[in-house]
């Protein structure tokens, strides 16, 4: 996305070129991809700027949701949390589509933070503790956030952002955001995959592997590459088949509830 790159003007028109070149990959792949919206967000600029695109991607292109930059900057943070009401406009079209949003960071224009290692997992971790000071959900009860990469440093620091919720006097966290926020699996190693099982109900994790993405290769511990989370899931001794269910189909159907409204027009019937 590289969102600090142009001004406003350059966002847009790239937006809508990515878009384009979205809907047209699936229309010819219906039963492997389902669009999900770049908005042309820029740095400095209101997210309400970003709501034409948005309506534009899912009632002209059919697509089932979009990905939110909480740091259009690249890196140096110069906008409100997410919990601003500078966001609302933007929220409040999501919630009348009744599209979700992945929570996900461009690439880093600061060499402080590399792009995968430090400012993608800072960036979800980051947005997690905004929603926590925050009260969005009561406001937006409906609102629905996917957080990537395991939620950052959320399930390693539970107690932590327990105790935060507590000092800060939030709701317990699963009042607070659980109807709210889902986590994904793109977390690359068993004990990773394990503790995020531990601590995520399986209701709000969504099964995802990049597949070609920012973590390549082959593990040398295991002789498997390394984003093969759906082999992680599976080894997970205590997840019932009901729980792998709900994480590699079910939650992204409730969660994505235009996915089914993508499958039925194309002619590929959920079962």
């Amino acid at each position: 996305m590289s969102h600090h790159i142009g001004d406003a003007a350059t966002s847009a028109t790239w937006s809508v070129i990515c878009n384009d070149l979205i809907a047209r990959i699936c229309r010819m792949h219906p039963r492997a991809f389902a669009g999900v919206a770049q908005l042309p967000q820029s740095p400095g600029v209101a997210p309400a700027n970003c709501v034409p695109e948005l309506v534009r991607c899912v009632e002209e292109l059919g697509f089932v949701g979009c990905n939110l930059n909480p740091d259009p900057s690249g890196g140096h943070w110069i906008d409100p949390p997410l919990t601003d009401r500078w966001w609302y406009p933007l929220y409040e079209k999501m919630v009348e589509l009744d599209v979700p949003a992945m929570i996900h960071v461009g690439a880093s224009c600061n060499p402080a933070f590399h792009t995968a290692g430090a400012h993608y997992l800072n960036g979800d971790t980051t947005a997690f503790m905004q929603l926590v000071e925050g009260d969005l959900f009561r406001d937006f009860p409906t609102l629905r956030f996917v957080i990537p990469h395991g939620g950052g440093a959320v399930p390693t620091n539970g107690g932590a952002f327990g105790g935060l919720q507590k000092n800060l006097m939030r709701p317990p966290l699963d009042e607070h955001m659980l109807r709210n926020v889902y986590f994904d699996t793109c977390v690359y190693h068993q004990p990773g995959i394990d503790l995020l099982a531990r601590v995520i109900p399986s209701e709000n994790v969504l099964f995802a592997s990049e597949i070609i993405g920012a973590v390549q290769g082959i593990d040398p511990e295991t002789g498997h590459h390394f984003d093969d989370t759906r082999r992680y899931i599976g080894a997970v001794p205590w997840l019932s088949a009901e729980d792998r269910a709900k994480i590699f189909e079910a939650n992204a159907r409730r969660v994505y509830p235009r996915l089914d409204r993508w499958l039925e027009l194309h002619g590929v019937h959920p079962p």
